[in-house]
């Protein structure tokens, strides 16, 4: 389970003993399902030491197998149930929740708590929960939850938010020629992967490598980028310069790494400063104002296996000293991967209170700091690991990542929709045409949040009404919009109110769409259409010319409070005069018309004609042009004076 993998250098082990030298050398290189082998080849020739026995329950608990992890610690505990650490009891117990027997966990719990007084190793775990624990197995699920469609039958986990994409790990070998394999589970490293989000944000399409620049031969995991995407900080092995770092006992510790998007291309990772060669950090989590680095390490002054820490990243570049976030959010147990909103930490851990394995945790961001933690229960959590939780507040929308029964594989992704009490309001509304107060069937309504996150969709029925079922926050903004083939886009702003289970109406109206007829030329708002044509020395309107005027009727329906003014031109042949009464005549009756097709006679501000008046050419009296250059300046002008 590569969750564990990601930090198994921190765990602690006993010294090893000469005769089971071969079985601890393998322990101690993680290499726990062939120790485990050895120890129980050992056992059965009889002995059934402390030492064994312990070593058969880690190397099972360690490798997440937890129904042999119980079976070795409970011979453990039967024989040497007065000569064990505090954190054997803490073992046993998750063992025994992964196995799903709670009433036997809180049992050892129980006899565990009258130790706690003299022991270093406090965790919630080992408190007297008795009343807690049922009550969370027993609580009101919060979440709906979904197994994705990307993941694969080897490790996909720790998602994280990039842009409008997700940028997750994973063990799938999609990239290379030459597979590179973990020795510890036999699965290829981790690598980063990205996915398109689909609509609603609750599947992943499209996966693809993310970078070979980023993706080494070893691995890659838990990245976070600043808010403009441009700068990432992610775990990684010891490794850089082809070279495998190691500490003096032969460890290789976890580092933070950061790169910077350039020219569309990641520059070569650099080490953050805090990192060592004797210690592991990892599993960054930025603030979302990018002002604070979150982290998980066993640096010197960790309160248990790992902790969660904070750095300030300063504005020349540099950052702060590591501030250890202290006992309420840590405890003897281990916490990690950390994610940050303006309004909650979320983290993982197995030391404070849970169903077993990693459980997820929230704690309020308040004005004296983060708050007592609280389990996010079932489903989200199961008796199995759970971790990597990420989500957008707006829309309690996101992801997290489980090894629980029931997955595709190892790791998996999953989708989530949290079932927050909000203020219970909902909208509905109608769309009716703006020419004509008609209503418009099958248009698509959109519902978005004041991130422009999608909360909700749904279409028009046949009178033209919307609804939508999710829930909003009260006096929050949100944002309606609407689309339809052959109209324009439109949307609408909106409040909800401070009552609870109020329902917002929010009508909107839609806009046939016209072919760009409005233009703007030389700083004018005009309807443009074709030339419109008269018979010689006529002004009666032909058929040809009603089809176009038709257009100007359309669109000062669509915009009821329009006022137009109309100009006729004629080309410089014949007199002045004539040409100018001539086309004065053509404009009054093409003002006619367009009132006799239900556009108010108030609504065309003047219909003047202005013959010669105005070229757009050189064509004036007495100058030589082409019957084509005359027509350029044969026209009909409709100028829009008022648009609302």
């Amino acid at each position: 389970m590569y969750i564990v993998v990601l930090f198994l250098s921190l765990a602690c082990f006993s010294s090893a003993q000469l005769k089971y030298n071969d079985a601890d050398t393998n322990f101690d290189n993680l290499l726990y399902v062939k120790a485990a082998k050895q120890y129980e080849s050992i056992f059965q020739k009889g002995d059934d030491s402390q030492h064994i026995l312990q070593r058969l329950g880690d190397a099972y608990f360690f490798n997440t197998d937890m129904e042999n992890a119980v079976k070795w610690y409970g011979l453990l505990f039967s024989k040497y149930e007065k000569k064990l650490q505090p954190e054997y009891g803490f073992r046993y117990i998750h063992a025994l929740k992964g196995v799903g027997n709670y009433r036997l966990a809180k049992a050892i719990m129980k006899i565990y708590t009258k130790k706690l007084d003299t022991s270093e190793f406090t965790v919630a775990q080992l408190e007297d929960n008795d009343d807690k624990l049922d009550e969370l197995l027993n609580g009101q699920p919060q979440f709906y939850i979904s197994n994705l469609g990307i993941n694969t039958p080897l490790a996909d986990f720790g998602p994280t938010y990039y842009k409008d994409k997700i940028v997750f790990s994973s063990s799938r070998d999609s990239l290379r020629f030459e597979t590179n394999v973990y020795e510890w589970n036999n699965q290829p490293y981790l690598d980063f992967f990205m996915a398109d989000t689909t609509d609603l944000g609750s599947d992943l399409v499209q996966v693809v490598n993310f970078s070979e620049i980023l993706n080494s031969k070893y691995h890659e995991a838990a990245a976070t980028f600043i808010p403009e995407g441009n700068i990432i900080y992610f775990t990684r092995n010891n490794y850089a310069n082809n070279d495998l770092g190691r500490d003096d006992e032969g460890t290789n510790h976890l580092k933070i790494y950061t790169s910077e998007l350039k020219g569309g291309e990641w520059t070569l990772p650099e080490e953050v400063p805090f990192n060592s060669e004797t210690y592991s950090t990892g599993q960054p989590a930025l603030s979302p104002d990018g002002k604070f680095l979150f982290f998980v390490s066993d640096m010197p002054g960790s309160i248990g296996g790992t902790d969660i820490f904070m750095v300030e990243l300063m504005k020349d570049g540099s950052f702060s000293e590591p501030i250890n976030l202290g006992p309420k959010i840590n405890t003897s147990g281990r916490e990690m991967f950390p994610f940050v909103t303006e309004e909650r930490l979320y983290f993982a851990s197995d030391g404070h209170l849970g169903l077993g394995g990693l459980d997820i945790f929230e704690s309020e961001l308040g004005v004296n700091g983060f708050g007592i933690p609280e389990n996010l229960g079932k489903p989200i959590n199961s008796n199995k690991d759970d971790f990597a939780y990420i989500v957008r507040e707006s829309t309690n929308r996101g992801y997290f990542s489980s090894n629980r029964k029931g997955g595709n594989g190892d790791d998996d992704i999953y989708s989530f929709q949290r079932m927050k009490e909000t203020c219970g309001q909902t909208v509905k509304g109608s769309v009716i045409r703006k020419a004509n107060a008609q209503p418009i069937v099958d248009v698509n309504v959109i519902l978005f949040s004041k991130d422009g996150t999608v909360l909700d969709r749904t279409i028009t029925d046949s009178t033209g009404a919307y609804g939508f079922d999710f829930e909003l926050d009260c006096e929050a903004k949100h944002t309606v919009k609407i689309n339809k083939e052959g109209f324009l886009p439109g949307e609408k702003e909106f409040f909800t109110t401070n009552e609870k289970g109020y329902t917002k109406n929010v009508h909107l109206e839609i806009i046939k769409e016209l072919n760009n007829l409005i233009v703007r030329e030389n700083g004018i708002l005009k309807i443009k259409i074709d030339n419109i044509y008269f018979d010689l020395n006529e002004a009666n309107i032909r058929q040809d010319a009603a089809q176009e005027l038709n257009k100007i009727v359309e669109v000062m329906k669509e915009y009821p409070k329009m006022i137009i003014k109309i100009e006729a031109h004629t080309d410089s042949r014949g007199s002045d005069r004539y040409n100018e009464t001539l086309s004065d005549k053509r404009a009054k009756a093409t003002g006619s018309y367009i009132i006799s097709q239900g556009i108010e006679a108030n609504r065309i501000e003047s219909a003047i004609g202005y013959g010669e008046k105005t070229l757009l050419n050189q064509c004036s009296n007495g100058v030589k042009c082409t019957t084509e250059e005359h027509d350029e300046n044969r026209r009909s002008e409709f100028i829009i004076t008022k648009l609302e």
